[in-house]
């Protein structure tokens, strides 16, 4: 066994590897770039080496550094993590040449993986079921125009390099088969460094179920069984969980002898995932396979209780597979969901920010949190916004819903927006209750998951109300205690007035709405008018940012977390925003830009759209802004006139930076 690892990725793999390493006694390696020098992975690990700049190809994709690194600490092997050069052949030669272990399988397997049309042949001739498809060399659009109309729309363009469901279209009509492929050509280049794609016919309410398989250096090989990854946005799992709902015994066998002649036909080595695309009759065609750890892989953990990636690090200092295929058995049901800094309301689109609060649940034998961050970091806008993925395990699945949703309630982030409220109404759903699964769930459910916005609720306002008065109090107290009179009575924050009532407006902006509490103080408690209600309100701090309210016969548990005039509030398993208004610096902001038009984040633009002079109308595609390595189209806030663009395509833009000079019809 190796006693020393070189982990050539970031965040929360990095982390999970280490965790893993530690508990069988291996030294770990870390790298990271320069905007990575203080993460987690980073603290965790024996030692650490630089490798360069924030941006990820000066950095953990440069191989000849990482090998260097491993040189300079005496690694024997490299773990990969997923992403990165996970599935870079070239980095796995070279560090075979290297005289280096990759923790993964050989060179020639990634080789035949990597192309998803060369895969697509060698499945074929392995038996393994394909679906429908164009897969061939020759990518002149008009050929490949013409193979999608052989097909029959809806059809699938996609990266044949591609994975994470970047450089994938879904397209539905002939006239929109043209800028579909130029998109998808862009990202697959942007992501993969190749444009090459294929075309797949669409199934209509498609299950996507992957099997996980291992194999080691002696030729055998297993299926560790399935997870289902139907629940999707753009083409990126969102929730996966394990078994799949409604996989009789039969399929299950028959889907994982298949995954395990897919791994065979490449004379595979290690962890790997077979992923298919399944009919709701049962039937199955094979999609592609990752050659690697998948980000899922922890839900496949709780209900074999078995340790992948120690699996992966005995199979690659060449000892046999821990447990041969009748040894494995399914025991409970596991779900995760992936935490993401991300508006969902706003197309999922990625958000940046400082974790000012991070309070993740409980972590026990039914919950668990891989995370490659903590309180106080920064989530940037180079590498994917992942906070955590979230783990919940019970013996059946509903038990598992329960404890999911209970987690997600318990979640609490400040600081940066996330996808947690939504992930909450996603594992209330109906059809996700009931097990009606497909790829397009949160499309077919989206009345259900993206409700018109609502006020905040009138217990939040007053929550966030006491707050303010409890922190006034709390830095009353503190200011007299370092004072040179502590007990002068203008260190009181009791309402106190000569010949005055003894009250006062505390005001909020809720999104575009003056929200105004009016507070008469009585004594130990408040007198809290609001919305054309009073309610006597008093409260108490406890640990941290969470405090107790009382709300007339009510008592709440809340928190409040306040970041300049931003206040989150945490209240009975829901998050709120608010922003504290100030009357004496309230301005208008107006809108400068015309609806909108300003960089949602840091980013590069790709291509320019329209004309300057151009009158469009709203919703026309103005340009296309990558950011995260996703394409975000910006389109027209009303009808009116194209005045100018601000930027060049290929230039970068900061956060918030104006794009476009846009006039609206009067």
């Amino acid at each position: 066994m190796f006693t020393k690892i070189l982990i050539a990725n970031r965040g929360e793999i990095a982390c999970r590897v280490i965790k893993t390493a530690r508990r069988m006694g291996i030294r770990t390696v870390a790298v990271y770039s320069e905007a990575d020098a203080n993460a987690r992975h980073v603290r965790l690990a024996d030692e650490a080496v630089l490798l360069g700049p924030a941006a990820a190809r000066e950095s953990y994709l440069v191989a000849d550094k990482i090998i260097e690194a491993c040189q300079r600490t005496g690694a024997q092997a490299v773990h990969p993590g997923y992403g990165f050069l996970s599935e870079n052949e070239e980095f796995a030669e070279a560090l075979t040449q290297a005289g280096l272990v990759f923790i993964g399988p050989p060179a020639s397997a990634i080789r035949a993986m990597g192309s998803k049309s060369e895969a697509k042949k060698l499945m074929g001739t392995a038996k393994v079921p394909l679906t429908p498809g164009y897969h061939g060399d020759d990518q002149r659009p008009t050929l490949l125009h013409a193979e999608a109309e052989k097909i029959g729309y809806p059809v699938l363009i996609k990266a044949a390099a591609g994975g994470g469901g970047k450089g994938m279209r879904l397209v539905e009509k002939s006239e929109d088969f043209p800028d579909a492929l130029a998109s998808c050509k862009r990202e697959a280049l942007s992501s993969f460094g190749d444009d090459h794609v294929l075309i797949e016919k669409y199934i209509t309410k498609p299950r996507h179920v992957e099997i996980q398989v291992f194999a080691d250096t002696l030729g055998n090989c297993v299926y560790l069984f399935e997870r289902d990854c139907s629940v999707q946005r753009r083409h990126q799992k969102v929730l996966e969980e394990a078994p799949a709902p409604g996989m009789t015994e039969a399929r299950r066998r028959e889907m994982g002898e298949a995954a395990v002649a897919a791994a065979k036909a490449v004379g595979y080595v290690g962890a790997g995932t077979v992923e298919f695309i399944a009919n709701q009759d049962g039937s199955f065609f094979f999609m592609e396979m990752n050659t690697r750890l998948q980000v899922e892989h922890p839900v496949t953990e709780m209900i074999t209780g078995q340790d992948l990636v120690e699996w992966q690090l005995r199979v690659a200092a060449g000892q046999p597979l821990p447990l041969r295929q009748e040894q494995l058995e399914i025991r409970g049901h596991a779900l995760e969901a992936r935490i993401y800094a991300e508006d969902a309301n706003k197309g999922f689109l990625p958000a940046t920010g400082k974790l000012v609060r991070l309070v993740p649940p409980a972590e026990s034998i039914n919950v668990r949190v891989d995370t490659g961050v903590e309180e106080g970091d920064e989530i940037t806008p180079f590498y994917d916004p992942m906070i955590a993925k979230l783990i919940v395990w019970d013996e059946t699945r509903d038990g598992a819903l329960a404890r999911m949703r209970k987690a997600l309630a318990d979640y609490r982030v400040a600081g940066l927006t996330t996808n947690i409220d939504f992930l909450s109404r996603l594992v209330a759903c109906p059809a996700f209750g009931k097990a009606d699964l497909d790829t397009g769930l949160i499309e077919r459910q989206k009345d259900f998951l993206f409700p018109a916005a609502q006020p905040v609720p009138r217990d939040a306002l007053l929550v966030a109300t006491v707050g303010e008065l409890l922190w006034e109090q709390h830095a009353a107290k503190q200011a007299a205690q370092h004072s040179g009179d502590p007990f002068s009575p203008w260190h009181a924050r009791d309402g106190w007035r000569m010949n005055l009532s003894a009250a006062r407006t505390i005001s909020f902006m809720d999104g575009e709405t003056l929200v105004e509490a009016r507070v008469r103080y009585l004594g130990e408690r408040w007198e809290i008018s609001l919305g054309g209600e009073t309610t006597v309100a008093s409260g108490r701090k406890l640990e941290g940012d969470r405090f107790a309210v009382e709300l007339d016969d009510r008592r709440l548990i809340a928190s409040v977390v306040a970041v300049d005039d931003k206040r989150t509030v945490f209240l009975q398993g829901s998050t709120y925003s608010l922003l504290r208004d100030d009357p004496l610096h309230r301005v208008d902001a107006g809108d400068s830009h015309g609806g909108g038009l300003t960089a949602p984040m840091p980013g590069k633009v790709v291509a320019l759209l329209a004309q300057p002079g151009q009158k469009v109308e709203k919703g026309t595609p103005l340009l296309i802004l990558e950011a995260m390595k996703m394409e975000h189209t910006i389109t027209a806030p009303a009808a009116g006139t194209l005045k100018a663009f601000c930027y060049a395509a290929g230039e970068q833009v900061t956060d918030g930076a104006a794009l476009v000079e846009f006039e609206g019809d009067a």
